[in-house]
C-alpha cells in the first residue's frame, strides 16, 4: 500500500533529524567539556535544538499510535514519556550557570536517548525497505494480472 510506504518515509526522516539532533547536543556538550566552547553559546545551541527534538518524537509516536504499529509506538514511548515528564517539571533547558554541575548527567542522558533514536533508526529503515520492496511487488503482480505486458495477438 501507497500509504504505508508514505508512513515509513516520514518516519525514516523524523528519525534521521533525531539522530542529527542527538548528535548534535552530544557535540556540543563534549565541546563544552574540553573548552571549545563557552557555556553560553553551548546552552542556548542546545535548547534552540530541545522544542524540535520534542516536538519531532511526539509527532512520531503519535504516527505510530494512530497507524496502530504497535511495536513501534512501544519503542517511541518511553522517550516521549521522558520528554514530557521534563517538559512538565521545567528541566528541558539547560541552565547555564548550572550547566558544568550538570554535564555528566546531561551527557549520560543524551547518549541513552541516542541509543533509542538509533535502534528505532534501524528498525525504520529496515520497515521503510521491507514497505517498500512489498509495494512495488505488488504493482509489478497487479499489473501483470491486467495483461499490460502481454504480446497483443496479431
Amino acid at each position: 500500500m501507497a500509504w504505508e510506504l508514505l508512513l515509513w518515509l516520514i518516519a525514516f526522516f523524523a528519525a534521521i533529524s533525531l539522530l542529527v539532533i542527538g548528535v548534535f547536543q552530544l557535540v556540543c556538550l563534549s565541546d563544552l567539556e574540553f573548552d571549545y566552547i563557552n557555556p553560553y553559546d553551548s546552552s542556548s545551541r542546545i535548547n534552540a535544538v530541545v522544542m524540535p527534538e520534542f516536538v519531532i518524537q511526539g509527532a512520531l509516536s503519535a504516527i505510530f499510535l494512530l497507524t496502530w504499529h504497535w511495536f513501534m509506538f512501544l519503542i517511541a514511548a518511553p522517550i516521549t514519556y521522558y520528554h514530557i515528564k521534563l517538559y512538565m517539571k521545567r528541566k528541558h533547558l539547560i541552565d547555564v550557570t548550572e550547566i558544568f554541575s550538570l554535564l555528566d548527567g546531561e551527557k549520560k542522558s543524551r547518549l541513552v536517548k541516542l541509543a533509542f533514536y538509533l535502534i528505532l533508526f534501524f528498525i525504520t529503515m529496515y520497515r521503510f525497505v521491507a514497505s517498500a520492496v512489498t509495494s512495488f511487488a505488488e504493482d509489478d503482480d497487479s499489473s501483470l494480472e491486467f495483461g499490460s505486458f502481454t504480446n497483443p495477438v496479431l
